[in-house]
């Protein structure tokens, strides 16, 4: 466990994570792979500053994150289900396009019917706000003490883009902003020196 090799994972990991988005069948393998990279490098960096405190923010602030993005996912899955039952689709029935014939185009005039899931889905988004916000707490604790340690200030900066980005996700702007932090991650890593 080395500089260089964290160093080098970090750059990699994070270079693997901002490509992710553009990529169509292998995004979602890169941006785990790059994830997988970057929490090696924080726990390499943790071991070579001797302060568990940068690789457990971390670690903390991905598994906030997973939770986070499964609970969601969960509530939305369910909540859109219920909307199209409501709608006349039957989930067992959709082995043909004739399912399609049973839409019931009066049912997006009920209002009262759709309301209960409308709210859940926009809870489910909610608490993936919250959920963000957290993990972006974690994530700039993590990397204030590494710019500490290392005297590359980038990983400030990148901790307070990924703060600010986090809060702004309730507008779509976050979402760029935490990409441009994951880009600034990778420069970050780069400017280590031994």
């Amino acid at each position: 466990m080395t500089l260089e090799s964290s160093k080098t994972y970090g750059e990699i990991g994070a270079l693997l994570m901002a490509i992710s988005p553009f990529t169509s069948f292998f995004s979602s393998v890169l941006g785990v792979a790059g994830l997988i990279l970057v929490l090696v490098a924080f726990n390499e960096l943790a071991y070579y500053y001797k302060d568990r405190r940068i690789f457990t923010n971390v670690i903390y602030g991905t598994l906030i994150a997973i939770v986070g993005i499964v609970i969601t996912a969960v509530a939305i899955v369910i909540a859109a289900l219920g909307l199209l039952s409501v709608l006349g689709f039957n989930i067992s029935n959709w082995t043909t396009w004739t399912t399609l014939q049973n839409f019931n185009w009066q049912g997006f005039t009920n209002w009262n019917a759709l309301v209960p899931y409308a709210l859940a889905i926009l809870g489910a988004l909610i608490v993936l706000f919250v959920f963000i916000v957290i993990t972006a707490i974690f994530l700039r604790r993590s990397y204030y003490i590494v710019s500490e340690k290392s005297g590359v200030h980038m990983f400030a900066t990148t901790g307070l883009l990924t703060l600010i980005g986090a809060f702004l996700t309730i507008i779509i702007v976050g979402i760029f902003l935490l990409w441009i932090s994951v880009i600034l991650l990778a420069v970050s890593f780069h400017r280590i020196k031994a």
